[in-house]
């Protein structure tokens, strides 16, 4: 090789004995259950001796990758999102990689979503409040086989995950409403099938059991005003009417303001609500909502962090970043009639 060429691929696969798609795999750090450690290490010191350094573009090319992740989210609208984003944005800019966005594929979308063959355009997937085995379903099969981490989704099998402690969140509420001494529970339910949900109505039930003199009443909704103020009614129009109305989301305590106002009851004097999130809707509602706080970003840069890690070839640990109750203006003792 002339002093003053650049070293290629084919001068390390010469100088390490293996193919070029060897080196191609190493370089690009997908070598893990394809080649030996020991051959991985000699392509890396060939490469080190020759000086090589890999053409990002021409890595791409050969591999049929971009360096781009798929952040998979339910919705787009909720304010939510948009910190998990950043998050995650901010750990792949980091490492050279991309992030693109994109809601679940649903009825009449396109099942690959912003990508004509997904599995050659994305390196791996963020997916957030979705099950592991969508992934087999019709409208997510352009995805299989893609390295996955799944966020605020629950235990998931072989698949990576990062999750709020969201059970541990409501307990707290609930423990905090119970300090205060509250006793008749209402939980305005977001109506979804996910695994958070689901968590966060056992945890409610769970404390409210152990209450001397608790009960429990639910009501499901959207996550969304018009509907949880709906769903937040019929529970006041109750003549047992709860003294609390739990909301699992910060936007559907803002229903239940609305619900409250309708019925001219003042919060908390005479009606506690607690919101889920700590979302900056929560200090523009007053009385500022009491909620619990998940830091969203974190999970975006924990999910990251963790999809580099799978990348790389390393199976990276479960996830679970813990959450923290915000006592404001919303909350206080029951109204004694």
């Amino acid at each position: 090789m002339p002093a003053t060429s650049r070293p290629t691929s084919k001068d390390v696969a010469q100088e390490a004995g293996v193919s070029q798609s060897t080196v191609s795999l190493v370089m690009g750090g997908k070598w893990a259950g394809r080649v030996s450690p020991a051959t991985a290490r000699g392509v890396q010191e060939a490469a080190e001796r020759l000086g090589y350094r890999p053409n990002p573009a021409a890595r791409n090319l050969r591999l049929g990758t971009t360096r781009t992740v798929l952040l998979m989210v339910p919705t787009l609208t909720a304010p939510f999102f948009g910190p998990v984003y950043t998050g995650a944005a901010r750990v792949a800019t980091s490492h050279g990689f991309g992030v693109v966005v994109s809601t679940w594929p649903g009825e009449g979308a396109a099942p690959e979503g912003p990508f004509a063959a997904p599995h050659e355009t994305i390196d791996g997937i963020l997916a957030s409040s979705l099950e592991a085995a969508r992934f087999g379903d019709e409208a997510l099969a352009g995805f299989a086989g893609t390295p996955a981490v799944m966020l605020d989704s629950g235990p998931q099998g072989d698949v990576p995950t990062v999750d709020f402690g969201v059970a541990d969140g409501m307990r707290a509420i609930a423990r905090h409403l119970a300090a205060l001494g509250h006793r008749r529970f209402g939980h305005v339910a977001a109506g979804l099938d996910q695994w958070t949900f689901h968590a966060r109505a056992q945890a409610l039930a769970d404390v409210v059991r152990d209450v001397p003199g608790g009960s429990l009443l639910r009501e499901r909704c959207e996550i969304d005003v018009a509907s949880a103020k709906d769903a937040a009614g019929r529970l006041l129009a109750r003549r047992d009417r709860p003294s609390v109305l739990v909301c699992d989301d910060d936007l559907i305590a803002a229903g239940a303001y609305k619900a409250a106002r309708a019925r001219g009851l003042a919060i908390p004097d005479e009606l506690s609500v607690t919101g889920f999130d700590d979302v900056l809707l929560a200090t523009a509602l007053e009385p500022e909502l009491t909620t619990v706080r998940l830091p969203a970003e974190e999970l975006g840069a924990q999910g990251m962090t963790a999809l580099l890690e799978l990348l790389a070839g390393t199976r990276p640990h479960p996830r679970v970043l813990p959450g923290r109750l915000v006592v404001r203006g919303s909350t206080a003792p029951p109204h004694q009639a």
